[in-house]
């Protein structure tokens, strides 16, 4: 992977790049800033532990490139990608995550990330995707890229995953259809669907499947 120049500030010196953090494990979130704060053009303007603190942030304080874990509390940064797509389009956006499920690579980028890595690459590795990023490229872990196009798209629809992200706790039909608002019968026939399309016998194992594959 070339290395991508620094953009040039107006005085013709080297502008840095503004970078958000976005991790809910405290430790990874300060080790990631500190090794990315070594880099002589990255400068990270904020750190947050939370999905749903990333908007907030990005209106705060501008930064040129997002890095967004995908499980964090309060909101996904997969949803947390879309909301800045929206709300902060100039930002650009790469998800870093220990889960290389071929499914989020989708999801991730139908929300407009431009990069998607697993968190056991070299930091150095990390530190040229956002440069990459910002000069416009994509970046996607390869064997994850791979992994994607054998595995095909997302067979649930959006109400299907609702509706099955809403039974992991293992709710009967009557609470989820009080819940969603929906009719008895919809939801079975939502649940039926998905565990059809996932190949499984019950709710259950098709949570676990489409969890397994990143389509939840």
């Amino acid at each position: 992977m070339s290395r991508v120049p620094a953009t040039p500030g107006p005085s013709g010196t080297a502008r840095m790049i503004r970078v958000l953090l976005a991790e809910d494990q405290g430790m990874m979130r300060g080790a990631l800033a500190l090794l990315l704060g070594l880099e002589p053009d990255l400068e990270i303007v904020a750190q947050v532990g939370r999905g749903d603190e990333v908007s907030a942030a990005a209106a705060r304080t501008s930064p040129d490139v997002a890095l967004l874990d995908i499980e964090m509390p309060g909101m996904s940064g997969l949803d947390a990608a879309a909301l800045l797509r929206a709300e902060a389009p100039g930002c650009r956006v790469l998800i870093l995550t220990t889960f290389g499920r071929p499914g989020y690579l989708r999801r991730a980028m139908d929300a407009g990330a431009r990069g998607f890595l697993v968190k056991d690459g070299p930091v150095e590795e990390l530190a040229e995707a956002i440069r990459q990023v910002l000069a416009g490229r994509t970046v996607i872990d390869p064997a994850l890229a791979a992994a994607a196009l054998a595995a095909g798209p997302n067979p649930l629809t959006d109400r299907e995953r609702e509706v099955l992200a809403c039974a992991a706790d293992g709710a009967t039909i009557a609470d989820l259809a009080a819940r969603l608002h929906l009719s008895e019968s919809t939801v079975r026939n939502y649940l039926s669907a998905a565990i059809g399309k996932t190949g499984t016998r019950n709710r259950m194992e098709a949570l676990q499947a489409a969890r397994a594959q990143g389509w939840l």
